[in-house]
């Protein structure tokens, strides 16, 4: 891990303050009386974990939008697909404690009148088998996805369309009620998590702690491919995707790779998110959803992967303090400046106008010094 953050002062601030916030901050929740001011409710550490989970989302979009070229209008529904096997998992693990009492099915399929469970959710009441499931079907599917969308040499706005319109289809799928997925109402009344209580306050700190991690990880992996040659062909790819194709390199094989690695990373973060808000339903899957990752990337600065995570956590906050009391309906107004402003005047982002502005007093500096020569030490 050294060497791969080696050289970068922001991926090495982010990597520790992840690994001190995974700690510090479920320590002050657990450790902590209520009556200190320290301490952090159990309601706020879930808040802040459905943060994370957002950061994990915003950072599987900047892999393949900032530097492989790729504006995916689609990623919420991967983030919701994560969040359904997730949630289908936490479903079975119900029981006879459901509102019907039934020991295999859940209460909606009670309420609908079904006889049997669906073959689909059969081994969900295996943790591993659902969380082998959060990584393979975000994945398969933007493989398959990738695999015709980039064979047939589908970019720019017009592959942001179909990804937009991918999840608009599953949106709507996923509210029939025969589709066995809760419909409108979706998947909730969670009780436990391999075997502990959802609302217990060790059970959120513990997750807490897994989003931190799980975006430690996904930035490391992200980090490593960018760092790699493989991140220098994604960037020609994105740069001049006609010029990398004429060179020989097998353009479509390496953007069904990074889309369908940044899928499974978004899947992870639907996930975490799924037991810290307690529900998952048809509505995670909204198109406006995949926008506004799309604003989050572009706030904290595209193409650098810090700033995805940072303008993620940002816009979040904001519209958490947006959406409360009076300014509740003008957060759309102020979500939309915000991204007009950011475009006009911070083109780079937050975290790119900042290396920016620091590359140039490197620069300046360091040709002052060249001019100059080097500073004279006094004589002993």
């Amino acid at each position: 891990m050294r060497a791969l953050l080696s050289g970068d002062a922001y991926a090495k601030w982010f990597v520790g303050i992840l690994l001190a916030t995974a700690v510090l901050v479920p320590a002050l929740s657990l450790l902590t009386p209520p009556t200190s001011p320290f301490h952090i409710p159990a309601s706020t550490l879930s808040l802040y974990g459905k943060y994370l989970c957002y950061a994990l989302l915003a950072l599987s979009l900047d892999l393949v939008w900032g530097y492989c070229g790729i504006l995916s209008l689609g990623h919420g529904a991967f983030f919701a697909l994560g969040g359904y096997a997730m949630g289908m998992y936490l479903m079975r693990q119900i029981g006879t404690r459901g509102v019907y009492a039934h020991p295999v099915l859940p209460d909606f399929m009670v309420f609908l009148n079904w006889s049997e469970l669906p073959w689909f959710w059969y081994g969900f009441d295996r943790a591993w088998f659902a969380f082998l499931m959060v990584l393979l079907v975000p994945g398969v599917l933007a493989f398959v996805f990738g695999w015709f969308a980039f064979r047939s040499r589908v970019t720019g706005v017009y592959l942001s369309i179909i990804t937009q319109a991918m999840t608009y289809a599953l949106m709507l799928a996923f509210f029939r009620n025969e589709m066995g997925f809760g419909g409108n109402n979706g998947l909730t009344d969670f009780k436990d998590i391999l075997g502990f209580p959802v609302q217990a306050e060790g059970t959120r700190a513990a997750l807490f702690s897994a989003s931190a991690l799980a975006l430690l990880l996904g930035f490391l992996v992200a980090k490593g491919i960018v760092a790699s040659r493989l991140g220098k062909v994604l960037v020609s790819i994105r740069d001049a995707e006609s010029r990398t194709r004429f060179l020989g390199y097998r353009v479509e094989n390496y953007k069904t790779f990074v889309f369908t690695v940044s899928a499974v990373m978004a899947g992870v973060a639907g996930a975490l998110y799924v037991p810290q808000v307690g529900i998952i339903n048809p509505s995670e899957f909204a198109p406006a959803n995949s926008i506004e990752v799309v604003i989050w990337t572009a706030v904290g600065g595209r193409g650098t992967l810090v700033g995805a995570a940072v303008g993620a956590v940002l816009v979040n906050y904001a519209k958490t303090i947006f959406t409360t009391g009076t300014l509740a309906p003008y957060w759309l107004f102020v979500l939309g400046g915000l991204f007009i402003f950011v475009t006009i005047f911070l083109p780079r982002g937050i975290v790119g106008t900042l290396q920016d502005f620091f590359a140039r007093r490197r620069a300046v500096s360091n040709a002052a010094v060249q001019a100059n020569g080097p500073v004279p030490q006094p004589a002993e």
